[in-house]
């Protein structure tokens, strides 16, 4: 047994989900913090996109309400 001291009993790692020590909070071990951070660095983990237009800046081409889109008339 470690002499670490352990997190409550409802805390497991995410990982092996054996319970989970403070020292490496929220993980078991330093092997499964590696573990997990190897997943995030090779891309095994991902975000997912919140259908998000394709330009970020909302600029989709389209022409703005009342816009002709040709040049503009002299008053």
């Amino acid at each position: 047994m470690t002499d670490a001291p352990k997190s409550p009993a409802y805390a497991r790692c995410p990982i092996c989900k054996r319970p989970a020590l403070t020292e490496f909070r929220p993980f078991c071990s330093k092997r499964c913090a590696d573990v997990d951070l190897s997943r995030w660095l090779t891309g095994s983990y991902a975000i997912a996109s919140g259908g998000a237009d394709a330009d970020e800046d909302g600029d989709d081409g389209a022409p703005l309400h009342g816009d002709t889109g040709g040049t503009r008339k002299p008053n």
